[in-house]
């Protein structure tokens, strides 16, 4: 059968493309997209502000990697026809649960090194959809990924900082790091969640933690660990501010993208016998975590819809670039993509 694919040819010019697709597939499952959400990493493509050889190795390409949709065929009998499904975007080609399918050279990732999910039709594989549960708005369910993101970054400060765990900080006040201080808050409810960030209209989002502007930071404040999610040019400011008030033997998280070299304060990092440690995109149990996380937290599951912000149905290519052009001028929460196309 015939199958629509949207893919970016050259920044803010998005065109279809019509290829062919079978579905008694023998390994496949085939998947109606219905929502789709937009991050940062899009928009980066979208209006070309990614490096120009950067551009010109992966276009043209289907943007988007946050998805959900229904099962319209399985010939692996894995999911019944209707189902509603998340789409993991890591593509795995191996598996070391040391390392992780989102660490390893050879996965690749819808979005950035194969088609994302701007698509009439995606043929995936069965391991890489999770049955979204009945309780779920559709609209939250497209952007699990983040969720899973944030739980990867939480996971990766898990397993690297010391017993010390009094107090825990936050840098950033966008959408990553709201998501991130929402699921740090239900994994570690005992410690002090700081959010530090210099938009005093986004720090109000995070009633839930003590929000801080970094311009007005209280002398002797101090972390025990901290994650940082600002990225672009604000990382290398955040990372050396992060250096400065926490403690000893802490941990640093770093999970903001950013296209620059930075640079970071080595000295102190010694001095203070820092663990820095890097963290990106997720695994399918990241994600199969995420939803049992929102699951069984009514104020999890609330405080991430509360990020649907702007939702749009989409029933051509202009309504594409029109909710595109929206979200870039967004200050805060997610844009979703209605799929009628």
């Amino acid at each position: 059968m015939f199958n629509n694919v949207y893919r970016l040819v050259r920044p803010r010019q998005i065109v279809r493309t019509t290829t062919t697709i079978h579905l008694e597939n023998d390994s496949r499952v085939t998947v109606r997209p219905l929502f789709l959400s937009i991050c940062r990493a899009d928009e980066r493509y979208y209006s070309g502000s990614r490096d120009a050889k950067v551009l010109a190795e992966k276009l043209p390409m289907s943007l988007v990697h946050e998805a959900m949709g229904v099962v319209v065929a399985d010939p692996t009998s894995t999911f019944e026809v209707g189902t509603p499904v998340v789409m993991v975007p890591t593509h795995a080609y191996k598996h070391d649960e040391e390392i992780g399918d989102n660490y390893l050279s050879d996965s690749r990732f819808a979005s950035s090194t194969e088609d994302g999910f701007m698509r009439e039709y995606v043929q995936i594989e069965p391991d890489r959809l999770i049955k979204v549960p009945k309780t779920f708005k559709y609209e939250m369910a497209a952007f699990i990924e983040v969720v899973s993101v944030a739980l990867q970054a939480v996971r990766r400060l898990e397993n690297t900082m010391t017993s010390h765990r009094e107090t825990i900080g936050v840098w950033g006040d966008g959408n990553v790091a709201y998501i991130t201080a929402v699921v740090l808050n239900e994994l570690f409810p005992k410690s002090k969640l700081y959010i530090f960030g210099k938009h005093e209209e986004k720090l109000g989002y995070f009633s839930f933690a003590n929000a801080i502007n970094i311009e007005e930071l209280p002398l002797e404040l101090s972390v025990n660990h901290a994650i940082e999610a600002v990225g672009g040019q604000g990382s290398e400011s955040a990372i050396n501010q992060i250096i400065d008030v926490i403690n000893p033997r802490g941990t640093i998280v770093l999970s903001g993208v950013t296209e620059e070299l930075v640079d970071i304060n080595t000295r102190m990092v010694l001095e203070k016998g820092l663990t820095l440690a890097g963290s990106s995109r997720s695994t399918k149990k990241d994600f199969e975590d995420a939803i049992e996380l929102i699951s069984k937290n009514e104020d999890a599951k609330l405080r991430l819809e509360l990020m649907i912000q702007n939702t749009k149905d989409i029933r051509n290519v202009e309504d594409i670039t029109h909710i595109f052009e929206e979200d870039m001028n967004m200050p805060w929460g997610k844009s979703i993509m209605k799929w009628d196309m």
